[in-house]
């Protein structure tokens, strides 16, 4: 994304090289996870792909104290999506600049705002729309297979485990911690809770993935992300109160009894954010023994790479072509 006042970046930085990954260690579904299960770190990276450098700006625009931010700041640098330039000696004064790494995840926080603005009630009216600069039009991006240009839903892919994948090594080695800061409003716009409420919990993103992948009941839940009963059940709750998951009925066969839980439209349609975090961290994180997930297109057949077109000319959306509307100007008809 960028705003008119946007500066221009230096293609050379360090986050150009993937990172190799040990044998055996988090893949790099696990290891995406990790970073973007993190509402402070989506926070940051959305002001950065916006324009924002300096430490103090990131300080005031996201409200957030000096020991998060420089905390997150600093995993972002040691990550790869940041790197800390000096612009001043006396005092040392230094700016924190997106690498190529980090501008790559610029469709990731596009999926997530349109997700939010479409099914989260309360941000319908207060995020702001987006302009695709190429054609002129407030847009909502479309996911689409770079192999036969036709539109990418989470029936059409058939998805299993490769070399580095398990739903093991595909968690994140630590949960995340919740935003406790007083002086946050949870009432204006700019913040992800029901993206944090999917993503922000270790066990919350694996359940997304194995419900994607066509899990429905709580034993094979129980048993494919090796998570206690009570967690699984306290998150199957979780995602039905938000209505990611509904319950269906009542088991026919079993002791437990219990209902199978099924995507609903809304869980559905979060399947463009899973993708493109999944592809973004294909790309960046490499593990010695081979991919974490394969995936076909199965109705072009295609090994599964995707992209995000515009939804009013149909082309291809890049971050440099990305406007943000204010509000003051949106116009009516989106």
């Amino acid at each position: 994304m960028r705003s008119v006042s946007e500066p221009v970046v230096d293609d050379v930085d360090p986050g150009t090289v993937p990172t190799r990954l040990d044998a055996g260690s988090t893949n790099a579904i696990g290891r995406m996870l990790g970073l973007l299960g993190d509402e402070w770190t989506l926070l940051i990276l959305q002001r950065a792909l916006r324009g924002t450098t300096r430490y103090g700006q990131f300080l005031d625009e996201v409200a957030i104290s000096n020991a998060v931010l420089t905390s997150r700041l600093a995993t972002m640098e040691r990550e790869g999506l940041l790197r800390r330039v000096v612009y001043q000696e006396r005092p040392v004064r230094a700016e924190y600049v997106l690498t190529q790494r980090g501008r790559g995840l610029w469709p990731v926080t596009i999926a997530i705002w349109d997700w939010e603005r479409r099914w989260v009630p309360r941000h319908a009216a207060t995020l702001p729309a987006m302009r695709h600069a190429l054609c002129g039009q407030n847009f909502a991006p479309v996911l689409t297979c770079t192999s036969c240009r036709e539109v990418v839903r989470s029936g059409d892919v058939h998805a299993e485990w490769g070399p580095s994948g398990s739903w093991e090594r595909s968690v994140p080695e630590s949960t995340t911690r919740r935003r406790s800061d007083p002086r946050v409003d949870r009432t204006s716009a700019g913040l992800f809770p029901e993206t944090m409420a999917i993503f922000g919990n270790r066990w919350s993103s694996a359940l997304i993935g194995a419900s994607l992948r066509g899990l429905t009941r709580f034993g094979d839940f129980e048993e494919a992300l090796g998570a206690p009963p009570s967690l699984v059940a306290e998150r199957l709750r979780a995602f039905c109160d938000i209505g990611v998951l509904e319950a269906r009925g009542r088991r026919t066969s079993g002791a437990d009894g219990r209902a199978e839980y099924h995507l609903t439209d809304k869980g559905h349609a979060f399947y463009p954010v899973v993708a493109v975090a999944i592809d973004w961290a294909q790309h960046w994180y490499a593990a010695e023994e081979g991919p974490a997930l394969v995936q076909r297109h199965v109705p072009c057949g295609a090994a599964l790479a995707v992209a995000l077109a515009c939804d009013q000319c149909s082309a291809d959306l890049h971050g440099s072509d990305i406007e943000v509307v204010p509000r003051a100007h949106r116009r009516s008809d989106r």
